[in-house]
């Protein structure tokens, strides 16, 4: 500590200020390695590792590093397998995976004997939320409580999230920044309580909740979890939204956050009314979507062999990566804006004006077969055959409404 106070004194005062000094934990406790382990080195006689991970925090925080590995964050590192890499790896170049991608979702720390502290510069510095780690553990709680502080406050604020949920394909910051949650925290911050040992919403503060008041921390009936998947009911992500397993159990936990400041009626309306959009997003564009996407690669329609390598690659992709993504997140969270306008206003010109005429211009009798059908007999898009008197009509009776009735079912 004497080394680093004159070495590194931004560093040693992040840990002088920290609860870890005021309970005299102190570098070796965290940093401490034996000698077998692979990224160990010895410095100032004592074997350490430059990297700490879950496994080492573990020590102590024993539950949260359980909850950690079980966790959507801990496998967030498995995208390196996914499209999402390979397009950056191809489309751009390794350097962009490993200051974009894997800066965000976690790389695979490599091990580099001649380096001084046996990290390979390549691989570290990374602080994604999934990184591979030497020891076998998934994830880095540093992403969330930022060292050397590691400040419980800082965790619980929306900005310690931003880092990685924001932009076109999911803009978290920008809908919670948009929402009455965002707006109730932004102005009333002071009133947060948020530097507290204990933070129970609605005891210890009630202004608003942040992302980890819904995803994780205390309510009155819940305690707090590590596991950012626990409260969670679709999954939003793929191509087509997919319930989670035991998804009733887990509406039910985030209910209890809910209903601390909200009556039931409101949290089930919520919930009735982010349904029925997911729901509308699946049938009306993703499934006929997906659907004619299918038909296009097994019968090799596109001209370039590899994989976005086609306009018609590209189009899909954005509909459901982006817009869709958005429009999804924005239903979740209560962002108007996204859910519409950045949201299923997108999907839709995508969908009608760019997925469709891409699709036809392959000439091919299956997929117009199945455009042609798809327009004509599915009510939710034979409004592009019909006169816009008519559909004025039909929605100033009714009639529009109810072709999306079937949409609300099983809400609950």
């Amino acid at each position: 500590m004497t080394c680093h106070k004159e070495k590194s004194l931004g560093l040693y005062n992040q840990w002088f200020q920290s609860k870890h000094a005021a309970h005299k934990v102190t570098c070796i406790d965290c940093h401490r390695a034996d000698k077998s382990e692979s990224d160990a080195y010895l410095h100032e006689g004592a074997y350490i590792a430059t990297l700490v991970t879950p496994k080492d925090c573990g020590r102590c925080h024993e539950k949260e590093a359980k909850e950690v590995q079980s966790s959507y964050h801990a496998t967030a590192g498995e995208i390196l397998e996914s499209n999402d890499a390979y397009l950056a790896y191809v489309a751009g170049g390794e350097p962009v995976v490993i200051t974009g991608c894997t800066s965000c979702h976690g790389g695979k720390v490599e091990i580099d004997k001649n380096s001084p502290n046996k990290l390979s510069l390549k691989t570290f510095p990374n602080s994604g939320i999934g990184r591979l780690n030497p020891d076998g553990s998934k994830g880095a709680c540093n992403v969330c409580h930022t060292r050397h502080s590691f400040d419980i406050a800082q965790a619980r604020k929306p900005e310690a999230c931003s880092k990685c949920h924001l932009g076109p394909d999911h803009p978290q910051k920008e809908i919670y920044e948009e929402s009455k949650h965002g707006n109730t925290y932004y102005t009333h911050l002071d009133e947060m309580n948020i530097d507290a040992d204990r933070w129970v919403v609605g005891e210890d503060y009630y202004e608003a909740p942040t992302c980890a008041t819904c995803h994780m921390s205390a309510s009155k009936e819940r305690p707090v979890t590590h596991d950012v998947g626990d409260r969670l009911t679709w999954t939003l992500r793929p191509p087509v939204s997919k319930r989670k397993d035991n998804w009733q159990a887990k509406k039910e936990r985030m209910l209890t956050v809910c209903t601390t400041c909200h009556g039931r009626n409101f949290a089930e309306g919520h919930y009735y009314q982010f349904d029925g959009t997911v729901r509308l997003y699946n049938e009306k564009y993703a499934k006929p979507a997906t659907a004619i996407m299918k038909i296009v690669k097994d019968k090799k329609l596109m001209e370039n062999p590899a994989a976005f390598s086609n306009e018609i690659e590209w189009i899909y992709w954005e509909l459901w990566h982006h817009e869709g993504r958005r429009a999804r997140h924005g239903a979740a969270m209560m962002g108007p804006d996204y859910t519409w306008w950045h949201g299923i206003y997108d999907v839709a010109h995508t969908f009608y004006f760019k997925l469709l005429p891409e699709a036809r211009k392959l000439n091919d009798p299956d997929v117009n077969a199945y455009i042609d059908n798809m327009i004509k007999n599915d009510p939710m898009h034979q409004w592009l055959s019909e006169p816009t008197k008519d559909l004025k009509e039909k929605i100033r009776s009714g009639k529009m409404q109810k072709i999306y009735q079937n949409l609300y079912k099983g809400t609950k």
